[in-house]
């Protein structure tokens, strides 16, 4: 079980060599929700030592998108802190301290091997042993080693790990976890440009930052009894160590691999965060959704706010399992949290939709009523233009053909819809009290079906075969403009005669 009972400090630290995986965010509100929890703090911390593979904007896609989930961070590089630097580049002499002390101890060497030696070397041999069986440096006298660094020598240092007896680690979702050390290799710690490599940057920053909740994903297991080492060779406090579960297809059928995230996104189905709010999805529906990839607070409640998932997250219902991605269920999440939003939200959410398909949405009143027509039928915020762009253009152009109804031919359609629009002009407002009753004597006075009467309506007014409630839609598009869109349908009518 986990001490939440004390304020947790807790980090997320990503790597900037890409974009910001799913995955990634469900890291981080783990770790902001235990930090919330318990009256923590929440750090972000970029590990940026892999140079080779840095990508220049990916540290500000990772920041832009924790935030339009929701989250902040206590402590970071651009919100500082007491514990900074944090970016791992900007912390190369702390490492090199700690490097240098690991070496002293005995708990590492200085390794000379360049990279052209390690070909060079049996091959099948370096298959069967692990580098410290093979590496001539790994007994060489430190004050022999110091020269030869003195002397221009290019290095790297490597942890010396022990041949005999074992290491147990604990892992708070899966226990403990056993590991011969015969079947561990001595790992490189610093890497020949002076650069930490991940394993001993994250302890020695977990450690100095106090970090008392270290949360990352099951990939990290393999390499978990080499931190566990060296903790050990520092005599160091572990943090708790808590690694959820890895995604699955959304078939259940394997990991997600880069192919599997593109072919997801070319079929509407966002898996970095900054392509979610772009898809239509909702941050609220996004993180009630992430946080159920793995966690479950019981066998039956599944809506849950950000506050909610602060009140109720627990390390301990954390389910060590593969999950899969259920990408309906992210649907049913969203249509959910769009029918639960204030109505001049949704419509400050929607308008961006409408803009960027061409249309004018500059009448902040009418977007509303626009919003609050659209609510309850909407289910992605992608779907915006084509359900309500009619409301903001000038003319809608129907097929003439459209405006027939059931059982009906040009010539009865046309003298139905000469009579609506006598009965419109007729009207003394368009509410469903004193409007639909009208209609549906019309309707039997005209020997139709209900249906034809509104249908050819809507589709005259609104030009498509679905729209919010006719009413409700004429009192938005306005009569005069109704009635401009009532009679271009019967000119529409009047050419099929």
């Amino acid at each position: 079980m986990t001490d939440t009972k004390q304020p947790a400090r807790v980090r997320f630290a990503p790597s900037p060599t890409g974009r910001t995986h799913l995955g990634s965010g469900r890291t981080a509100l783990y770790n902001y929700l235990l930090a919330r929890q318990t009256g923590g703090q929440f750090i972000l911390r970029i590990e940026d030592t892999d140079q080779k593979r840095y990508v220049e904007s990916a540290e500000e896609e990772l920041m832009e998108g924790l935030r339009w989930l929701g989250m902040e961070w206590d402590e970071g590089p651009d919100v500082g802190g007491n514990y900074g630097p944090y970016r791992q580049t900007e912390r190369r002499e702390i490492y090199a301290k700690y490097a240098r002390q690991l070496v002293e101890n005995g708990h590492a060497y200085y390794c000379f091997c360049s990279h052209d030696e390690e070909k060079e070397i049996d091959t099948e041999k370096h298959a069967r042993q692990q580098h410290r069986d093979i590496c001539p440096d790994r007994d060489v006298d430190l004050a022999e080693a110091d020269q030869k660094i003195k002397s221009g020598a290019e290095h790297v240092i490597r942890f010396r790990m022990s041949h005999e007896g074992n290491i147990t680690v604990t892992d708070a979702v899966r226990g403990d976890i056993t590991v011969e050390n015969s079947t561990l290799d001595d790992t490189i710690l610093v890497k020949s440009d002076g650069l930490p490599v991940y394993h001993l940057a994250v302890v020695i920053d977990d450690h100095l930052m106090k970090i008392t909740h270290a949360i990352r994903t099951s990939e990290w297991l393999p390499t978990f009894p080499l931190h566990g080492h060296l903790y050990a060779a520092f005599d160091w406090e572990q943090p708790t160590w808590i690694h959820p579960s890895i995604f699955l297809k959304p078939d259940g059928k394997g990991k997600m691999s880069k192919r599997d995230s593109e072919a997801l996104l070319a079929a509407g189905k966002p898996i970095f965060l900054s392509d979610f709010g772009k898809f239509g999805y909702l941050p609220e529906a996004v993180v009630n959704w992430a946080a159920l990839i793995g966690w479950s607070y019981d066998d039956k409640t599944e809506e849950f706010s950000m506050a909610e998932l602060i009140e109720k997250f627990s390390v301990e219902k954390l389910n060590p399992a593969p999950a899969a991605l259920n990408f309906t269920k992210l649907d049913h999440f969203n249509g959910v949290y769009i029918r639960s939003l204030d109505v001049v939200d949704l419509a400050a959410r929607m308008k961006p939709f409408f803009e960027k398909a061409g249309y004018d949405v500059s009448d902040n009143e009418k977007l509303i009523q626009v919003a609050a027509a659209l609510q309850v039928r909407l289910g992605n915020l992608t779907e915006v233009p084509e359900k309500g762009g009619f409301f903001f253009v000038e003319d809608v152009h129907p097929e003439a053909e459209a405006l027939i109804g059931k059982k009906m031919d040009a010539v009865s359609a046309l003298a139905l819809a000469k009579r609506i629009e006598k009965l419109v002009r007729e009207l003394p407002d368009f509410s469903m009290d004193s409007a639909n009753q009208p209609f549906r004597d019309l309707a039997a006075e005209m020997e139709t079906k209900v249906g034809n009467v509104f249908g050819f309506l809507r589709d005259s007014i609104a030009a498509q075969k679905v729209s919010p409630p006719i009413f409700e839609t004429m009192e938005i598009v306005g009569r005069e403009k109704v009635m401009e869109r009532i009679k271009h349908g019967i000119e529409l009518l009047e050419t099929l005669q």
